[in-house]
C-alpha cells in the first residue's frame, strides 16, 4: 500500500474520494491536536504527505523541513496544496530523496479574477465610496471620481499560470498594453504568453497596475520594497494575489499615507489574518481580502482533481508534470524501487 497522510482537511470532496477509492493507496486523515506520541508512529510509515500550503495554517513541527524528514524515513513525496510551497523546505526534501509537487495552474482562474476585481475595485474608488457611504454623510460624490482601466498599461511580476490567465483577461476585456517581467521565460516565451518582457524597474515606471503574481521565494522577499514603491508611477496601483512578504507592509503603509502610490489590492499578508488594528486596513485606499483569492468552490474542486491525479501518476511510477525538485529523480527512483520493489516507470 502506498500510505499518503493529510492533516485536518481535504479541500474537496470529488479529491479526496478518487483517492480513496484508488486501489493501492492508502489515504489517512490526522488531526494536528493528536497527541505527539500517536501522532508520530503515523507519520513515520507515510510514503506522501499532502501538505496546507498556507504557513500559518500548519504549525512549525509539521512542516516539511529537515527535522520533520528525519523523523519520516519512509516518506518519498510531498505534495503542496495550490501553487505555493510556503511550509516545505525544498533543499531539505531534495537532500533526503523527497520530492516535491505543487498543484499550479488549478486556481488560475480564481486567482486571475480576483486580482481583475480588486483592479477595477481600486480605479472605480468603490472601496472608498463603500466605506464613506457606512460611515458618514459628511462627503460629496465628485470627492470619488475614478478612472478607466481601458488601455492603461499593466505590469505583471511572474508570468505563470495566474500571470499569463491575468495578461489575457486584461488584453481582450480592456485592450490594456501588458509589461512584464519573470527570470525564468525568455522573451519570445513572455510574447507567447501575451506580454512584453522588460526589467522591474522599467515595469514600476510603466505601469498604472502593478500585480504580484510571482512565488515567495529567498529571491523575491521583499521584491517590493520603498525603493521600488518609489520608482512607481504617482497615479499607480500596487495589487497582490501572490505571497505575504514579497512586499514590504511597512513600506507600502508609508507609500500610501504618503499618495506616493493611490492605493493597493492586497490578498495576501505576513500575518493572516493581520490584527484589526493593522495600519494597512485603516486606509480607505486598500481594498484587502483574507487570501481568498484562490477559494472557489471551482479552483477547489480543480486543485484536488489535480492532486488525486497526480498521486495516482506518481504511485504508478511516473515522473509528475509539476515536480518541483527534478534533480532529485535519481535518488528518488532509489528509494521509489527499495519501497515498492518496482523500478519507476514499470507498471508494477
Amino acid at each position: 500500500m502506498r500510505r499518503i497522510v493529510y492533516f485536518d482537511r481535504f479541500t474537496h470532496e470529488a479529491g479526496r474520494t478518487r483517492l480513496e477509492e484508488a486501489p493501492g493507496i492508502a489515504f489517512t486523515r490526522l488531526e494536528r491536536a493528536r497527541p505527539a506520541d500517536e501522532l508520530w508512529p503515523v507519520l513515520a510509515e507515510a510514503h506522501g504527505y499532502q501538505i496546507t500550503s498556507a504557513r500559518q495554517e500548519l504549525p512549525l513541527h509539521l512542516f516539511a523541513n529537515a527535522d520533520f524528514l528525519a523523523r519520516c524515513p519512509n516518506l518519498l513525496v510531498v505534495s503542496a496544496d495550490g501553487a505555493g510551497v510556503d511550509t516545505v523546505e525544498i533543499a531539505a526534501c531534495t537532500a533526503a530523496g523527497v520530492m516535491v509537487v505543487n498543484q499550479a495552474g488549478g486556481n488560475r482562474e480564481g486567482v486571475a479574477e480576483h486580482a481583475t476585481a480588486m483592479m477595477l475595485t481600486l480605479a472605480k474608488r468603490i472601496g472608498e465610496t463603500d466605506r464613506a457611504m457606512r460611515r458618514d454623510r459628511d462627503w460629496e460624490r465628485n470627492q470619488f471620481i475614478g478612472n478607466d482601466v481601458l488601455g492603461k498599461t499593466v505590469g505583471i511580476i511572474g508570468l505563470g499560470h495566474i500571470g499569463t490567465r491575468l495578461a489575457e483577461i486584461c488584453r481582450a476585456a480592456f485592450s490594456m498594453p501588458v509589461v512584464a517581467t519573470d527570470p525564468y521565460l525568455s522573451e519570445a516565451e513572455m510574447t507567447a504568453r501575451g506580454a512584453r518582457k522588460v526589467s522591474l524597474e522599467i515595469l514600476l515606471a510603466e505601469s498604472e497596475f502593478v500585480h504580484i503574481c510571482c512565488p515567495f521565494t529567498a529571491e523575491t522577499k521583499n521584491l517590493i520594497d520603498a525603493a521600488a514603491l518609489a520608482a512607481m508611477r504617482d497615479d499607480a496601483y500596487l495589487i497582490t494575489t501572490a505571497r505575504g512578504g514579497i512586499h514590504d507592509e511597512d513600506a507600502l503603509a508609508a507609500a500610501l499615507r504618503s499618495g506616493k502610490i493611490r492605493g493597493a489590492g492586497l490578498d495576501v499578508w505576513e500575518d493572516e489574518p493581520p490584527p484589526l488594528d493593522y495600519p494597512l486596513l485603516a486606509l480607505d485606499t486598500v481594498i484587502a481580502s483574507p487570501h481568498t483569492a484562490g477559494v472557489t468552490e471551482e479552483s477547489r474542486r480543480t486543485i484536488l482533481l489535480i492532486c488525486a491525479e497526480q498521486w495516482q501518476a506518481i504511485w504508478r511510477g511516473e515522473r509528475p508534470a509539476r515536480l518541483l525538485n527534478p534533480e532529485v529523480w535519481p535518488h528518488y527512483a532509489e528509494r521509489y524501487r527499495d519501497a515498492f520493489g518496482a523500478p519507476v516507470g514499470s507498471d508494477a
